[in-house]
């Protein structure tokens, strides 16, 4: 895609990202919200913006094209004695697909983790997203197991493929 650049979301992002989070929702199936995005306020998500600044705990990136979001991606590390594993999520808008957007967060994140003492990358996807499952795989994460009606849209349920990336395996 010509003239993306990915950033770390700032707290100002917010609003931005919350309208991202409906539109994406309402370009597919594949994600746990809809059109209604996700139930928290702009001040909620700027509180969550403000504590990933300089954390390595996690990270969220935004790419942007002509300021306009049309890619988000992170990374949560989990707690206590799971510190060494983090999941991860990404996603992109329909007008984006197919030019490297997706690609270029997948290396933002795994670049994180691995400067920040994550060993383990994982993963939910839609057991039918042939497509994001393809940018998994590019990247060597193996898919460990299947989660039966993991969502729900329309009456109808879904499989869930969990993947996991250790990155140990690939010092």
């Amino acid at each position: 895609m010509d003239n993306f650049i990915i950033e770390n979301a700032r707290p100002e992002d917010a609003a931005a990202i919350l309208e991202y989070l409906k539109i994406i929702g309402g370009e597919t199936d594949n994600l746990n919200m809809g059109v209604e995005g996700i139930p928290i306020t702009v001040e909620a998500e700027e509180t969550f913006l403000r504590s990933m600044i300089d954390s390595p705990e996690g990270v969220m990136y935004a790419a942007k094209l002509d300021g306009t979001i049309v890619g988000i991606a992170n990374v949560n590390r989990k707690k206590r004695r799971m510190s060494h594993r983090a999941s991860i999520g990404v996603s992109v808008r329909r007008c984006a697909w197919h030019r490297g957007v997706g690609t270029a967060l997948m290396e933002k994140l795994i670049a994180f983790a691995r400067n920040n003492g994550i060993e383990q990358l994982e993963l939910e996807v839609r057991s039918d997203n042939e497509r994001a499952i393809h940018l998994y795989e590019k990247f060597c994460f193996q898919k460990i197991g299947t989660i039966p009606a993991f969502l729900k849209v329309n009456g109808e349920t879904f499989d869930c493929d969990y993947m996991v990336l250790r990155l140990s395996d690939f010092a």
